[in-house]
């Protein structure tokens, strides 16, 4: 445990930290990228250059101060962050050089202000955290290697098939390529996939919710191909799976992960999927048929329009088959045919009007998953409605949005 003098440091300097927070994450990259070029290969490359992963590291340092005496009421993101961690290969020896490269950062943006008191109650507090995810991180790797199907580290998977699902949706549907059996999972968790591209320095680490419901030989990623927009560069293992993965080639993955899963209760199922959103929600949908659950289920989509709607015909062929479920589809630029056959619901974005117009009761638990500026409207309606927190779940593979609820007006 911390002492009393150290915890009142770390807590009274947390705000200055916050206030200097992408500077903190900015200075910080640049000098563990010095120390451990070979991390390089871990972080997300395309985050780095939109200042999405400084961000969010400068906001993690403060959050962390102002937790301090109680991790418990950041569990859920800890937990988080440590099945990302878990995922992409973090090892407990990795801790030491990203602690001591903080601290620096810390020092060489605050200047004078960063006292030997201060940076060293800092550095206590840092390995009083590294602790807690560490301990956690092991118990997540255990769990990964020691179950039916399980392994460590990444694992081979050949491309059994790859199937056009929309105009910028894929799906690839693996298999294993030592012909051993795989672990299973739960819906609405994810891949990661190791890829090693042609013509590119590091490699890349990418997260890919499952899109089918577990138990089966194969997994099944459906992949969205992210073209160049505004400051959005090309998404550049999107565009390499697209473009040059065929039936056949084989892909490096680690085991299943993830905490956004559909919790064991009595009340209704709400999912909620904006885009290439679908796909955690759609394992979640695909569960639920499979195992005849007897809850209410309302799934609802939105995307552009019927040429960028991934899924519509088996959600519809799910809905037919199920007189437990209801699908709706929100279209915000339908096309004229999608006009002449009327074949959605609403024009535009959905809000709290329409969900309540298509719900009888806010009494659910609602899943939801999207780009941030969907999501941010989805919990704004939830938060008008009044829906309460622990019926609120969410999945979102940018980095800011790991760190909690503050990020994303969450």
């Amino acid at each position: 445990m911390l002492d009393d003098k150290t915890i009142n440091i770390v807590q009274s300097t947390a705000p200055v930290l916050k206030e200097h927070s992408k500077e903190i994450g900015k200075r910080f990259y640049k000098l563990l990228f010095e120390k451990a070029p070979d991390l390089l290969n871990i972080f997300n490359q395309t985050n780095q250059k939109r200042g999405l992963q400084q961000e969010a590291l400068g906001y993690a340092v403060y959050a962390a101060g102002e937790y301090i005496t109680n991790l418990d009421a950041i569990k859920p993101v800890i937990e988080r962050i440590s099945q990302k961690h878990r995922a992409i290969g973090i090892k407990p020896e990795q801790y030491p050089v990203v602690g001591e490269t903080l601290l620096q950062a810390v020092k060489d943006v605050l200047g004078d202000n960063a006292t030997d008191e201060i940076i060293e109650a800092w550095g206590k507090a840092y390995g009083y955290i590294s602790d807690a995810f560490i301990s956690l991180e092991k118990k997540f790797y255990e769990e990964s290697e020691q179950q039916p199907g399980g392994w460590e580290g990444y694992r081979t998977f050949y491309v059994d098939k790859k199937v056009k699902e929309s105009d910028e949706v894929t799906s690839f549907y693996l298999k294993s390529k030592d012909g051993e059996a795989i672990s299973s999972y739960k819906a609405g968790q994810y891949l990661t996939i190791r890829a090693e591209i042609p013509g590119e320095q590091y490699t890349h680490i990418r997260h890919y919710s499952l899109s089918e419901a577990p138990g089966k030989d194969y997994y099944r990623i459906s992949v969205k191909r992210e073209d160049e927009h505004g400051n959005s560069p090309d998404g550049i293992v999107s565009n390499y799976l697209h473009d040059q993965i065929q039936s056949g080639d084989t892909l490096q993955f680690s085991a299943p992960a993830g905490d956004f899963v559909i919790r064991k209760d009595n009340v209704p199922i709400v999912l909620i999927s904006g885009g290439i959103g679908i796909t955690p929600l759609l394992s979640m949908l695909n569960t639920i048929a499979e195992e005849k659950l007897s809850r209410q289920v309302t799934f609802i989509h939105a995307t552009s329009n019927s040429k960028t709607h991934a899924f519509r015909e088996h959600v519809k062929e799910l809905e037919n088959n199920f007189d437990y479920l209801k699908s709706y589809v929100c279209y915000n630029s339908p096309t004229v045919e999608d006009k002449k056959a009327k074949n959605y619901d609403k024009e535009g974005h959905i809000d709290l009007n329409f969900l309540q117009s298509l719900l009888p009761t806010k009494e659910a638990d609602f899943y939801f998953c999207g780009s941030i500026p969907f999501m941010e409207a989805i919990i704004k309606a939830l938060n008008e409605w009044e829906v309460p927190k622990e019926h609120i779940h969410y999945e979102v593979f940018r980095p800011v949005a790991m760190l909690g609820e503050e990020d994303m007006n969450l």
